[in-house]
């Protein structure tokens, strides 16, 4: 894990023995796992340090300084777990929801938590579309993340609605987007979210323009939002 450990450093972040440890349960598991369903292309022990774990890692630069007790962060399309619960592992005082809708990979997300011990972190195998209509669930997060889940006009709707007033959504992004966050602001505003900040990343392990693109929820989002399952990718918000 001495890659892990050294990018974790460039992010101003300081990995326990513990957290290693975690981590290196995460990969076994990742690896096993991978041999009965599909969670990843990247297999490799750098490869899953540097284009998972720590690439999940780089959200904590947009994270707020104060994340008390109570903090709440929805990871929307959760996948193997990514960026959720490295960053679970890294700050252990957030409660946790990882939102997959495939039922394999929320049932290794699942099995991962377990293995870990991992506390506040509960597992939901269900649509964005409806779980954000849903009481304890819609506009009462703190921050929600999404990775490699849309385009950010899709995207937005899709996890906007998750975050309070005051909260915000963290994208991560790569390559030239420029056209994809100006597509991006009509929608946002709609669904009560702030003018989309970009937040390029810095970092030696990375060099594919990888970025954060960061909204902050100034109003509520509309009740009609988001619309009926298949609809936000099928006929994105303009």
């Amino acid at each position: 894990m001495e890659t892990l450990i050294r990018g974790a450093t460039e992010l101003g972040l300081e990995l326990t023995p513990g957290m290693v440890d975690l981590f290196r349960k995460y990969y076994d598991a990742l690896i096993d796992w991978n041999t009965r369903i599909n969670l990843t292309g990247i297999t490799g022990p750098e490869e899953v340090q540097e284009k998972h774990f720590l690439d999940s890692l780089t959200v904590c630069l947009a994270l707020p300084q104060l994340m008390p007790e109570g903090f709440r962060l929805i990871d929307v399309g959760s996948g193997a777990g990514f960026p959720g619960i490295p960053l679970k592992i890294v700050f252990p005082q957030i409660e946790l929801v990882l939102l997959e809708s495939t039922g394999k990979k929320a049932n290794f997300i699942n099995h991962l938590v377990e293995i870990l011990s991992l506390q506040k972190v509960q597992i939901v195998n269900a649509r964005a579309e409806d779980l954000a209509q849903s009481g304890g669930y819609r506009e009462s997060f703190d921050v929600a993340t999404a990775r490699a889940l849309a385009e950010m006009a899709v995207l937005s709707e899709l996890t906007l609605p998750f975050c309070r007033i005051g909260g915000c959504l963290i994208a991560q992004k790569k390559g030239e987007i420029t056209e994809e966050i100006a597509n991006s602001v009509k929608p946002i505003s709609m669904l009560g979210g702030g003018h989309p900040e970009l937040k390029k990343l810095h970092l030696s392990y990375f060099t594919d323009d990888r970025c954060l693109v960061v909204v902050n929820k100034i109003s509520a989002t509309p009740s009609r939002f988001p619309r009926r399952s298949g609809m936000p990718s099928k006929h994105p918000l303009s």
